[in-house]
């Protein structure tokens, strides 16, 4: 596990720090275990940035090593680790009880947050005195442990294709580079379709605008457009302005064919275009998409 800087901004977004730190939040209110806590993975360890009702100060700038402990051997392992007794446990190492048990902490559940197959880091809840995780607890610390992933993972790609862009304004993006944005637009609307959490897609929204800006050319005059897409008619003609088929983008967002026609044809109608191509045309200069 390689060294990962964690306070690198989004365009338009929060720190992957404070992201952490909304997802700890949720994890202590889904729980309703009484603490929560949890870090992102920096040189081989977990940086503890967010604690939600800790009664002292003992976790406050842990650093928990991988292998050692529950939180390093589930950043190892890739899977959760449950001590119903952390005091009295055998299958982890003690390096942490100072911290822990100063909590007064008796049972601890922590999970790693899996990003593109590596430990991006490991989200904790815990209990002062012993009590069992069952579906109660474990399903909900996955479910934010899985949210908290998404949002991590489009946060690294939206950042890799935007470092290969090159600096100044957008009229001086390459082709290739330009491209790459649009790929990136059409996988955000992919993928923020699916996710249930309003917040989630709120800020994945704020991205999405982000990117249909950057790409915006000097060189082209903007078009004024009193027009509103539907969401789902801006997830068809993203798709569409990649040179997706009708059956590619009902694959891409799960949607019958002929549903897909019929959006698109709405969105023609709506940007008074006759053929897809001019309805991505349209869209592109009126800043509704890259």
């Amino acid at each position: 596990m390689g060294s990962q800087t964690t306070t690198e901004q989004t365009p338009g977004s929060e720190s992957d720090e404070q992201v952490l730190a909304r997802a700890v939040t949720d994890l202590a209110r889904r729980t309703r275990f009484p603490v929560a806590f949890g870090g992102l993975e920096q040189g081989d360890a977990i940086h503890v940035t967010s604690i939600v009702g800790a009664r002292t100060r003992r976790l406050d700038g842990l650093i928990v090593r991988a292998s050692r402990g529950l939180g390093g051997r589930a950043l190892v392992e890739k899977r959760p680790r449950l001590a119903l007794d952390y005091r009295s446990s055998r299958s982890i190492t003690h390096d942490y009880d100072r911290a822990v048990l100063g909590e007064g902490i008796a049972t601890l559940f922590a999970v790693p947050v899996l990003v593109s197959g590596r430990a991006r880091g490991v989200i904790y809840c815990g209990s002062w005195a012993e009590s069992p995780v069952g579906d109660v607890v474990a399903r909900p610390a996955f479910a934010v442990a899985d949210e908290l992933s998404t949002e991590l993972r489009i946060r690294e790609e939206v950042r890799r294709r935007l470092s290969m862009a090159p600096a100044g304004e957008a009229s001086a993006l390459a082709p290739a580079a330009r491209e790459e944005l649009r790929e990136t637009y059409a996988e955000l609307r992919s993928v923020a379709a699916v996710i249930d959490d309003p917040q989630l897609r709120e800020r994945l929204a704020r991205v999405e605008k982000r990117l249909a800006a950057l790409s915006q050319s000097e060189t082209e005059p903007s078009l004024e457009l009193d027009v509103r897409l539907s969401p789902r008619e801006i997830d068809v003609l993203a798709c569409a302005a990649l040179g997706s088929t009708n059956s590619e983008i009902a694959a891409t967002l799960s949607l019958r064919e002929g549903t897909v026609k019929s959006y698109l044809q709405s969105a023609m109608a709506k940007l008074d275009a006759s053929t897809r191509h001019a309805a991505v045309a349209k869209a592109r200069r009126a800043g509704l998409l890259p």
